[in-house]
Parts: structure tokens; sequence; C-alpha cells
């Protein structure tokens, strides 16, 4: 009997909980339940992120949690529950599956195109790191982290999953067309790893062609991995492809502790009323099913699952408006009575209870993740962000004042694009600019040097950042402004 840890979740949480554990209970899946207390009832007793510490040891300790939908409480200062626990515990990966279910009607369904396909989304990075400042009252910053071990331990996953799935083809959606270096790194990533794997036909497209594609041709698309957020809205975008997040499972994935969830919302609107549809929540419990190995139970449900959404029964969120719509207890029963049924359409194959995907518990130090570096790096500038609301050309006379004979004024760029010493005066300004200083003969330079000229333009500017500029050996580790 495996033990897991289980979060009901806000607003329709627990009555869709009740009913998945309630089909898992008739099928004698050999589970036993640790419920933990997580959610905005747990934000309301002060705890900032959501979870108490005895769930948090808990999870910790079984390396695995079920968990239904779960409420942020609006305001600033309040992380999400749901992105904390993700990135706490490094599950790197989100697995969404999204098949036509018959019974659920969609335009696709209706024009005979099967639709199956799974996004592999970076679960830790980008802009969900949430590091952000205000660097004038006019302008926000956020920081977008891509990381080489980051992106190979997802597209790791994503390749393994693809292979053992059987599929053809796996696709890189990014953006690296403008994102040079960060989802640069992330596609150059995708391809060195797709070297390990010539059984896959391996290949990339840029995500806003991407969306067009699989809104107008999603049969041709089996496995994409993306990046954090742009995984997130096309995930969202497949989910309204097979009826909507109420039909989208998700599990997260790590190498020490995954998490299976409904991602839809709470629904409170609908809460306490047992009309919710638990469908989302049991098709990622049977994906956590089959990570543990017990495929018999996880064959059975999916099949019964199947079979019942053939047969036109439904909640009333979806189905045939002429036939009466169920509620969440009568839907779940109707599934455990079609236990040993097969659909019509796709039946899932009878496969032997399999070991668990193993995982590593009690680590004593936190995991160190680094690749080699295989050229010599090398300190050549520094980008110094400033305040100031005058014109390029006065801000440009006062930095040329500091540049110590080992530094020279290269560009200066408002919001990415150039604006000194060559630039239009059709670009609108905001407050607040990126002065490039480079060293004289690319020669190197220490952090030392750009102290002291901080120090020195922070005479006549407010300085809101820095960024050093980087180079491995003679490749720029930095990106270029527009217009530059």
């Amino acid at each position: 009997m495996t033990k897991i840890a289980v979060a009901n979740g806000d607003g329709i949480g627990p009555e869709i909980m009740e009913a998945v554990l309630s089909v898992f209970k008739a099928a004698k899946v050999p589970l036993e339940y640790d419920f933990v207390d997580m959610g905005k009832w747990v934000f309301d007793k002060g705890y900032s992120n959501g979870m108490t510490p005895d769930a948090q040891q808990t999870i910790e300790s079984l390396g695995i949690l079920f968990k239904g939908p779960m409420e942020t409480p609006k305001g600033k200062g309040v992380k999400s529950v749901n992105v904390t626990a993700r990135k706490t515990w490094n599950t790197y990966a989100n697995k969404r599956t999204f098949q036509t279910l018959h019974g659920v009607d969609t335009v696709f369904s209706k024009a005979g195109i099967p639709i199956d396909i799974t996004i592999v989304r970076e679960n830790i990075e980008d802009t969900y790191g949430g590091i952000e400042h205000m660097l004038t009252h006019d302008v926000a910053l956020s920081r977008r982290f891509i990381t080489r071990p980051g992106s190979i331990q997802v597209i790791k996953y994503a390749f393994e999953m693809a292979k053992k799935k059987g599929t053809k083809r796996i696709t890189c959606g990014h953006k690296a067309n403008i994102m040079k270096l960060t989802d640069g790194l992330f596609l150059d990533v995708f391809y060195e790893i797709a070297k390990e794997y010539p059984e896959l036909k391996a290949d990339d497209v840029i995500v806003d062609d991407l969306c067009m594609k699989l809104v107008s041709r999603p049969d041709l698309f089996d496995v994409v991995v993306l990046t954090n957020l742009q995984g997130d809205i096309v995930s969202d975008l497949c989910a309204g492809l097979v009826g909507g997040l109420g039909f989208a499972p998700s599990a997260n994935i790590g190498d020490h502790i995954c998490i299976f969830e409904a991602v839809h919302g709470t629904a409170p609107d609908i809460a306490g009323k047992n009309i919710a549809n638990p469908t989302a929540l049991l098709l990622s419990g049977i994906g956590m099913l089959r990570h543990l190995g017990l495929m018999e139970a996880a064959i059975m449900i999916e099949n019964a699952l199947l079979y019942t959404l053939e047969s036109s029964v439904h909640t009333g969120d979806f189905g045939d408006r002429s036939i009466p719509s169920l509620s969440t207890t009568d839907f779940a029963n109707a599934i455990i009575g079609n236990f040993g049924k097969e659909p019509a359409h796709n039946p899932k194959p009878y496969m032997p209870n399999q070991p668990a995907t193993p995982t590593l518990f009690k680590l004593d130090d936190y995991p160190m993740l680094e690749s080699v570096e295989s050229q010599q790096e090398r300190i050549v500038g520094v980008d110094l962000f400033i305040e100031s609301n005058e014109q390029p050309s006065v801000i440009a006379e006062k930095s040329l004042k500091h540049t110590l004979n080992i530094f020279k004024l290269v560009t200066i760029s408002n919001r990415g694009t150039q604006v000194w010493p060559t630039g239009s005066s059709f670009t609108n300004l905001v407050n607040q600019y990126a002065c490039r200083f480079e060293s004289i003969g690319d020669a190197p330079v220490t952090q030392v040097d750009i102290v002291e000229l901080y120090k020195r333009l922070a005479q006549d500017f407010k300085i809101c950042s820095t960024e050093l500029l980087n180079k491995w050996g003679d490749k720029k580790a930095y990106s270029l402004a527009q217009g530059q």
C-alpha cells in the first residue's frame, strides 16, 4: 500500500476530490491518503506560502502530492501557492496531455480531426521566478532566467517521455528570433539533446506560428516542449481545442517530488452545489496511478471514463443539453458502474502493473546544477541602467566625462531601442536609459574598474541596475539594442 499526500483545494476542490477518491476506492486502488493543509484558508491563517509546515514535511516525506484547484488571495505580497509548490520542490516539467474525448463536442471533433498533443512546459524558471523591481516610478523590470541545467532537465524529460510514448515527432516552441540569448539557449539545448534520440523527428517552430498552426491543424503535432510562460499560454490554448480546462490533466514532474493536479479554477460560484465536473482531476489522478506503476487500475478507470463520456453522460458544463446532466457524485458513480467496459474509440490496452518511477529522498543539501564552462570568461564592459528625463545627447555628454580612459560609451538605449549615437526623434522615451560601456580594445576589465565607473556616473545619475558584459572566448554574451 502506497501512501500519498492529498490536498483538497479551495472552492469546488473538496467535492471533486471526494468524487475522484470514490472512484479510486471502488477500483480498489492500493493507496493510502494523508490529507494536508494547503490553500486560501491556510493563507488566511497567516502562512505566507499557503501551506502549513506539517503539510510541507508530509509532502517531502511521501514524494507525491495529489491536489485540487487552489486560490491565491488577491493582493500584493502573496505568491501563488501553486507556483510556490512547483518551484520549492523543483518539479521542473509540467506535462499536460490533450486528447479528443468522444462525448465532448468541439469544432475539431465535429470535423473528424483527432487531437493527441502532449505539452511539456518548463516549470521553474522564466518570468515565473517573479523577480521584479520598480526601476523608476514609470518603469518596472521583470528578470527572465533561462538556464542551461534547467533547460536540460525539462528537455531531457520531454525526449524520454516522447520515446516511451512511441511518438515520432517532438517540437520545440520558442521565440529565439527575438530573445536570442534566453530562448536561443533553450533551443540550442533542445538540438543538443535531440542528437541522443535519432529515432525521433526533432524540429522547432516560433511560438506565434505554433499557436496559429495549433488552432488550424492540431493533428500535426504530438509532443511540444516550451519555456515556462509560453508553455503556460500554449497549454491553455490546447485545452480549448479539446473542450476546456475541465478536460485538461496536469502533472508536475521532479526528480524527488511530483504533483498531480487540476489546473482549472476553484469556481466559487458553484462550490458546494455538487455540480462540478471532476474529469480533469480524475485524468490527473490516472496519470498519477501510471506514475506509481498502477497500470491495471489506471487503464480500467480511464476506459470506464471514456465509455461514460461516449455514452453522453455529462455534468452541467458540457454535453448534450437534451440529456439531463448529472451531479458530481452521480457522474463518479456512473464511471464506477462502467468498470470493465471499453470505449468504442481509442480504448486503452491492458498493461500489467510496473515499478513506480523512482525518486530520491532525504536530501541533506541544496542540489547545485552547473554545466562545464567550456571557454574562458572575460568581463569586457557593463550596462548601467539610469533614471533620467533628459535627452540622450545630454546623457551622453555627462557620461563621456567618466570613462576613466578604460571604457568607451558605445550606445544609449531606451526600452531596448538605440537613441544614441544614432536614432530617431520619433522614438518615444521613458525615464530610464541603458548606457553601455565597453572596454577599449576589447581588453578584459575587473569588477573594481566597473565599481569605479559606477561611482563616477552616480555623481550625475541615479543608477537603477547594472549588468556585466561577459564574453566566453570570442562570443558576446549580451544582446544588441534595436538599431545598434
